[in-house]
């Protein structure tokens, strides 16, 4: 792993941290600048390890750490925005869907086809399952529930192969991958239940913050080995 890395990680959760704190003060703007800045630190460790190993593997998923950059930053200018609010919210998710995606399009060669539809299925059904769950306990704008299937399908479907090429093909890579994916997962789980719900809890704000950003950061080191 470059030498680099451990530091950017550093700087990276303390800059997670002081956004967490601002943005609980309600200073939006300084929190927004301070929340980019702390993913621009696993985009530079992802660009780092795609200049390390030059391979369409690290290539991908550091474009997919940039939209997650892109995502983190526009999920959070909503409150910059309030009017806007939803339409940002929006157009965050979808930057999150292209990283997904492109996720995706870096998995599905690694996989072996024998089982990787096992995989595709099992992430459907537990997308599937959460949704209608959501669906039926939350009331949710149409708007919401069409981006969410979407979403939900790409990201569940993307932490199940990530789960199936660790169990089949065990190695540091695949599985500091896979655990990266399973806390991005869960934030996105805690971030749906705390911002729809309609009671905003500050715990499991922290709560969604740190596994999604320890999960980013985990995407990016699997990239060194």
């Amino acid at each position: 792993m470059n030498k680099a890395v451990p530091v950017l990680t550093v700087i990276g959760f303390l800059l997670q941290f002081l956004f967490i704190k601002v943005e609980h003060e309600e200073k939006y703007l300084q929190a927004d600048l301070l929340k980019g800045s702390a993913s621009l630190m696993f985009v530079i460790i992802g660009y780092t390890a795609w200049m390390t190993v030059n391979n369409p593997f690290n290539r991908l998923f550091f474009i997919g750490l940039l939209f997650g950059l892109i995502g983190d930053v526009l999920l959070n200018l909503r409150f910059v925005f309030p009017k806007s609010g939803q339409k940002i919210f929006l157009t965050g998710i979808i930057a999150f869907l292209i990283g997904h995606i492109i996720y995706l399009l870096a998995l599905i060669p690694q996989a072996r086809y024998a089982w990787i539809w096992r995989c595709i299925v099992a992430g459907a059904a537990a997308a599937g399952i959460l949704l209608a769950y959501i669906f039926r306990t939350i009331d949710v704008k149409p708007a919401f529930k069409v981006f969410g299937v979407f979403y939900l399908g790409a990201v569940f479907i993307m932490t199940a192969i990530a789960l199936g090429i660790a169990f089949h093909i065990p190695n540091r890579r695949s599985l500091v991958y896979a655990a990266g994916a399973v806390l991005f997962t869960l934030s996105d789980v805690v971030l749906i239940f705390n911002t729809f719900s309609g009671t905003t809890r500050f715990s499991l704000r922290i709560t969604n913050l740190t596994l999604y950003y320890i999960g980013q950061m985990m995407i990016a080191w699997s990239l060194f080995y």
